[in-house]
């Protein structure tokens, strides 16, 4: 197999994956790219050269994945695996 030189990550394929695509911007030139951090709100606003914007707006979350374990003899031996948590995300 042939090392791979790309100067991106390689991506991870995962069930969990979800792609989106934007066929409206398609080949338009972009003239700025903000982000945006604020105590409440996080965006990142793409402005092109015919004064449109693509903007994604980021609701941060959590989740935790709990798992019960003993350590004998320095290993980790699972012993329970629990449903994961996750953070309630408003949805507008």
């Amino acid at each position: 197999m042939a090392d791979n030189k790309s100067t991106h990550p390689q991506r991870i394929h995962s069930s969990f994956r979800e792609l989106a695509n934007f066929d409206e911007v398609k080949d338009k030139i972009i003239t700025d790219i903000e982000l945006s951090s604020d105590l409440e709100f996080f965006a990142i606003t793409i402005t092109f050269q015919d004064r449109t914007t693509l903007t994604f707006i980021i609701e941060p979350a959590l989740v935790a994945f709990p798992i019960l374990s003993e350590w004998p003899k320095g290993n980790e031996k699972v012993i329970k695996r629990y449903r994961a948590v996750r953070s309630k995300i408003p949805r507008t």
